[in-house]
This record gives C-alpha cells, structure tokens and sequence, in this order.
C-alpha cells in the first residue's frame, strides 16, 4: 500500500506527505464516518486532512470491506488495498467522488496509478 500511495504522491508532483494508513474493521470505519463525516453508513475508505499547509492526514481501510470487494471484483486483496489507499490519497491530495463523473474521473485515474504499481511490481 505504501507503494501505491508513492507513486500516487509522485503522479500528482507531491514531494512531501505524511499519510498514515491505518487498517481496522467495518465498525470503526461505520463509526469515524458516522461521527466526522455524518454519514450512517459502512465505507470502505475514509481519508482525514490533518493539516492543511502540508499533506498530512490519516487513510482508514475497512479490512473486511477490502476482503468481500477483492472477491467481487475478482481481484488479489493487496490489488484492493492497493486501489483504496489510492483512492484515499487522492482525497487527500483533494479529490471528491460526490457525483458520478467525479467518482469516474477518480476510478480512472486509480485504474492508471495501479497499472504503474504493476509494471514497477513485475
């Protein structure tokens, strides 16, 4: 994941960050998005900006989530914690998936930045 989030920094010229990912359960994730975002909901991802000056902030991934979207999606789960500590960072970084062209614009760039892990990957 923490290449995925480098290559998602260098993507968009970031030259410093400092992100935290942090990997928990649906609940807490249910939680954070209930208390911060006021969303009554499980998520997958959730990003907090913890500074504005510098990018600073914390990613949270539903681990449980990841583990039925790898399924679905027929994909390995580190392809799937890879693509949403992308998604994360490109929040971030200020990205919003609030309509659906913004959610397009965001999978497809995610789609560009997993390709580039892979081919780094071998």
């Amino acid at each position: 994941m923490g290449r995925a989030v480098n290559i998602t920094l260098k993507s968009f010229k970031v030259k410093k960050a400092n992100i935290n990912i942090i990997l928990t359960d649906y609940i807490s994730v249910k939680e954070l998005n209930k208390k911060f975002l006021k969303h009554n909901y499980e998520t997958d991802v959730l990003a907090f900006r913890l500074d504005e000056e510098e990018l600073e902030g914390e990613i949270y991934i539903s681990i449980e989530t990841a583990e039925k979207q790898s399924e679905e999606y027929k994909v390995s789960l580190t392809n799937e914690l890879s693509r949403l500590a992308i998604h994360g960072t490109l929040h971030l970084i200020g990205y919003n998936d609030a309509t659906e062209k913004e959610k397009a614009e965001m999978h497809k760039i995610e789609d560009e930045i997993l390709l580039k892990l892979k081919a780094r990957n071998g």
